[in-house]
């Protein structure tokens, strides 16, 4: 960093030629400048659907709990929590010295006023999910939060870890779906400076921040069109970190002399998953649903010919190189002892698959080459699209589109804006495939709720699918107390969906991280979990010296 000068002009100028545009110039500031292929589809964490925002929610605000690297969890804005003899009361002691970035105190009024928001406000995609248990909240006036439960639940921590705390003087005066918070005023290590969508954010350190003030001054997250440009910036220099990468570009970057490049666990366990539209007629979200998929998608049998058409072995040696392991449900394996690791996946077989839809009755009728309904009433064409910031998602479509075609099956490939791409998806459902991928939680209930009946109209499901035995093991595994039983309940609820091909899971992604040595020190690389665009990374790494 000696040459601090000339690296920022070089770097503005590099930036103005790959990406149209930069930040404003940062002096003699401490940055680190992450690249990555995508950008928050919005900065109000209710609204937010975006991996990207939450990396950057993760950064500008706090929360009650803070989720380490190794899974367990740790009270941030609380001193104490206690827990009532009936299980039903939680009572958290709020800190005195916390402070939103404008300079007003956080108290238990703002915990309670964002909980309340996030139960109340319909349009929220994720959040209210997180409160469904929550029968009251309030704030005391020795600084507490009080969370009554309507019943005792396993998982407080995981439940609030995520509900990011707003600052009630500025949201009580907005709209909670409308807010665009450009300002993203919170309490966390980070500060928001300027937000250009698909461009760059800029955010300075918070160096009065309570717990953990970043060693850094600012930290600049820049967006690269395309992935063959985002490597070029980390071998070049002009980016310090990058946050993802094809998994072709992992043997030129461990050529690089000042690169370290790290391949392990994400932070929040990662499934990419193939999703198929089988939301029926009468479930069809009134308003918003359009309810275009591929009625053949509606049966299982298809779905199941699809999943014994796919070669998952042959996805993860082409697509990811073999740095990946073959999918199974939509509970990852990376959340340990919720993996149901006893099922037994649909192996590639096309005999089989083309056995499957020849006695369901899906044939050649007209001899064009594609199969037909069983009633003739149109051909087996469906819509495949995926978002166009994905790393792999043009490869896995080329590849699922070459399998499926030896059924007799066409495919039309497009990639889409990840926002047009999410407001085709649901609860509009006007898709017939779609390539995407989920982050999970650290504990399985968010992702067993995109499988329920009550998340079709909500945007929380993807697929449409209705199961009432599957919605009344969620309901009972929320409430749960017994850990084992629990357990047991999760994976019973994997072997339905599994049988009733929900998804098709065609791996589980690993991470690719890499940064350069000569700029920074200090990266967390030492943990079961990799995920440099963390906190707990980006508040103590220091230039080099």
């Amino acid at each position: 960093m000696k040459q601090r000068t000339f690296y920022i002009i070089v770097l503005a100028a590099l930036i103005l030629a790959a990406c149209g545009g930069g930040p404003a110039g940062t002096g003699d500031k401490v940055t680190v400048r992450i690249g990555w292929a995508g950008s928050p589809d919005t900065l109000n964490p209710g609204m937010a659907v975006l991996a990207e925002s939450y990396t950057l929610f993760e950064l500008v605000y706090d929360s009650m709990y803070e989720l380490n690297l190794d899974g367990t969890f740790t009270l941030t804005l609380a001193e104490s929590a206690n827990l009532s003899d009936d299980a039903l009361v939680w009572t958290y002691k709020i800190r005195d010295d916390v402070k939103f970035h404008d300079g007003v105190p956080l108290t238990a009024e703002d915990i309670v006023f964002s909980y309340n928001l996030y139960q109340s406000t319909e349009d929220y995609p994720w959040m209210g999910s997180y409160t469904g248990y929550f029968e009251t909240m309030e704030a005391t006036d020795n600084n507490e939060v009080v969370i009554t439960l309507s019943e005792p639940i396993p998982n407080i921590e995981s439940q609030l870890v995520f509900l990011y705390v707003l600052p009630k003087h500025i949201w009580e005066n907005e709209s909670a779906v409308e807010f665009e918070n450009t300002a993203m005023i919170g309490s966390g290590p980070f500060k928001m400076v300027e937000y250009k969508q698909s461009e760059f954010v800029q955010l300075a350190a918070n160096k009065e921040h309570f717990l953990t003030p970043p060693k850094v001054d600012e930290a600049i997250f820049q967006t690269f069109e395309n992935t063959d440009a985002l490597v070029q910036a980390l071998k070049t220099g002009q980016m310090d970190m990058i946050t993802e990468m094809p998994a072709t570009a992992v043997a030129t970057l461990e050529k690089e002399a000042n690169v370290d490049i790290y391949v392990g666990a994400p932070f929040a366990p990662t499934v990419t998953d193939i999703i198929l539209n089988q939301v029926s007629e009468e479930n069809c979200p009134e308003g918003d649903g359009v309810c275009t998929g591929h009625p053949a998608l509606q049966d299982r049998n298809v779905r199941l010919a699809l999943a014994y058409a796919t070669d998952k072995k042959q996805i993860v040696d082409i697509v990811l190189l073999g740095n990946g392991a073959p999918g199974l449900t939509l509970i990852p394996d990376g959340l340990g002892v919720w993996y149901n690791d006893s099922l037994k996946d649909y192996e590639f077989d096309l005999a089989k698959a083309q056995q499957i839809l020849d006695d369901a009755g899906y044939k050649d009728s007209d001899g064009d080459g594609i199969r037909n309904m069983p009633d003739g009433s149109r051909n087996l064409t469906f819509r495949v699209n995926w978002p166009s910031d994905s790393v792999d998602g043009p490869r896995l479509a080329e590849l699922l589109s070459g399998m499926w075609d030896k059924l007799d099956i066409k495919t039309e490939l497009q990639a889409m804006d990840p926002d047009a791409l999410t407001a085709v998806c649901c609860p509009a459902f006007d898709f017939d495939v779609m390539l995407w991928g989920w982050g999970s939680d650290p504990d399985p209930s968010l992702l067993l709720s995109v499988m329920t009946t009550d998340e079709i109209p909500t945007g929380s499901s993807e697929t449409g699918y209705s199961n009432p035995e599957f919605d009344a093991l969620y309901a009972q595994q929320a409430v749960e107390l017994n850990f084992d039983k629990r357990v047991e309940i999760v994976w019973k609820m994997q072997e339905i969906v599994h049988n009733d091909v929900v998804y098709i899971i065609p791996y589980y992604d690993p991470n690719i991280q890499a940064f350069r040595t000569d700029r920074f020190t200090g990266w967390i690389t030492d943990q079961a979990k990799i995920e440099f665009s963390d906190p707990s990374s980006l508040v103590v790494i220091e230039p080099v010296k």
